[in-house]
């Protein structure tokens, strides 16, 4: 649940807009879904069920006025069957765009997203993870910001001033998908003695040169990853207590458009959690237009993640190969199909993932996912997942 100084911000804004919206036309659309996850095998810890099924309604409220300036509201909340961890709910956009002469301001919550590779984005730096939603890492809890976008015939430069830090979800003692030790969020360390009211600063050059878009940014303030320190409950149980450091880091993205082939990078530099190191993402994705005659679009992707922490990395891909295809089907339906494989190079374990969506219908949409991970060492991150295979059918109605 937020926090008392995020609900605040919350309420606060509402207030500054209240006025304004309520005489205004408004766009409201959104989604209900639920969710069923069915494991292959019976859980490892003790609590744990074998499979659970969810609740989830995320609406979203817009307005643009004749200015070009909007306001947004995404509200998020899910109900989950076993894990209290994963019955959450999130305000994912809360703000206001402001647009002035060359250029604009954005203020409230809101979502920012960096990067160009498939499997890993490592320069996605500016919203928290919201690892309960899915252990992919896509999806991301509302960050509140000040965000000021200055475009140029040279490129566009974004500054960002983020007033309060949003913590990591994890999955709870009753839910799927954990260690055999739980992370005791409640006792969540910082090294600055600001603690979530530490003010973080970012900024951004993004420019398209030709077939070439570049990226450049620079962040300042509290990690979003967590380094995961040995501790004990109240009641002298072991757990993990997440600690948050200051980093500094510096990073490109990079891609190239030639032809059937994108060649992406993401690459990074960062100074904190107790040493400086240098991580990248490197690959590529091409395109079969109309394979066999027909409307349908296949895509081969290839990447290659690489960490010089080595085992001392809080992600879990240090040196790893990723092997993917992409199936758009190009039908009213708006079929798709992603398949891909993880192997580590210095382990041998490797992941299997599968996601598949269509619509139903005008509003109506059918996703279909797997996941598997496979030949884990004992000394993997993922070693508690090990018996986590499983199998999840999602069937969402849009309004």
């Amino acid at each position: 649940m937020p926090s008392k100084q995020f609900v605040a911000i919350f309420v606060f804004l509402l207030c500054s807009v209240i006025n304004v919206i309520s005489v205004a036309a408004h766009d409201l659309s959104g989604y209900a879904a639920i969710e069923g996850r069915f494991f292959f095998n019976d859980a490892l810890f003790t609590d744990q069920k074998k499979d659970n099924a969810s609740f989830s309604f995320q609406p979203e409220y817009y307005h643009e006025w004749d200015s070009g300036s909007s306001f947004t509201f995404v509200p998020f909340a899910r109900v989950d069957s076993n894990d209290s961890n994963r019955t959450h709910f999130d305000i994912r956009e809360f703000n206001y765009l402001y647009l002035g002469d060359n250029w604009e301001i954005r203020a409230g919550v809101g979502k920012v997203f960096w990067g160009t590779t498939e499997f890993v984005h490592l320069v996605d730096v500016i919203n928290q993870t919201d690892l309960v939603e899915n252990i992919d890492g896509e999806e991301k809890l509302g960050q509140p910001m000040i965000h000021l976008s200055v475009p140029r015939d040279w490129g566009v430069v974004d500054f960002f001033v983020l007033p309060y830090f949003r913590e990591q979800t994890f999955t709870g003692k009753k839910g799927r998908l954990r260690d055999s030790v739980i992370v005791d969020t409640d006792q969540a360390k910082y090294e600055n003695a600001d603690e979530e009211r530490h003010i973080d600063f970012a900024a951004r050059y993004n420019h398209t040169i030709g077939d070439w878009d570049l990226g450049i940014y620079h962040f300042t303030g509290t990690s979003r990853e967590p380094t995961l320190l040995s501790g004990s409950d109240n009641n002298g149980n072991p757990v993990f207590i997440p600690f948050y450091e200051q980093i500094n880091q510096s990073g490109l993205d990079l891609q190239l458009v030639a032809g059937e082939w994108l060649w992406k990078l993401e690459a990074l530099n960062r100074n904190g959690q107790g040493d400086n190191f240098f991580a990248s993402v490197a690959g590529f994705e091409y395109t079969f237009v109309g394979i066999a005659e027909t409307r349908m679009d296949l895509g081969i992707i290839g990447e290659w993640a690489y960490d010089d922490r080595g085992d001392g990395a809080t992600t879990a891909f240090q040196n790893d190969a990723m092997f993917g295809l992409r199936l758009i089907v190009n039908d009213v339906a708006s079929s798709e199909l992603l398949a891909g494989v993880s192997y580590d190079m210095d382990s041998s374990a490797h992941g299997v993932s599968v996601e598949a969506s269509r619509r139903l219908g005008d509003n109506w949409k059918a996703t279909l996912e797997a996941r598997g991970l496979f030949n884990l060492p004992e000394s993997d991150p993922f070693y508690g997942l090990r018996d986590d295979s499983f199998l999840q059918f999602e069937l969402a109605y849009y309004y």
